[in-house]
């Protein structure tokens, strides 16, 4: 699966990445991937039930996959970053 067709969680309304995820699988794309860490993993699974439940009933989860990331903070210090990438095919 190409990078283009994944959908990268932020700070934005949850609506605004459901509509990406719509657009994806309407421009033809068989699998979109949901990407997010750390406080945004909660708001990528409201973005795959909202998608899931009430705009597109025949997507499936295919698979999620969940990890941590070390990430440099200022002063040289490490911290962990849990992520979740969440495949949905149709």
């Amino acid at each position: 699966m190409s990078e283009s067709n994944s959908v990268l969680i932020g700070r934005k309304p949850v609506m605004n990445y459901v509509l990406a995820c719509i657009t994806l699988f309407h421009s033809g794309s068989k699998e979109v991937s949901i990407k997010a860490r750390g406080r945004a993993i909660s708001r990528a699974v409201d973005v795959v039930e909202i998608t899931r439940r009430r705009f597109l009933p025949d997507v499936k989860i295919q698979k999620i996959d969940i990890g941590t990331e070390q990430l440099q903070v200022e002063g040289g210090a490490s911290t962990n970053v849990s992520t979740i990438e969440i495949t949905l095919t149709r």
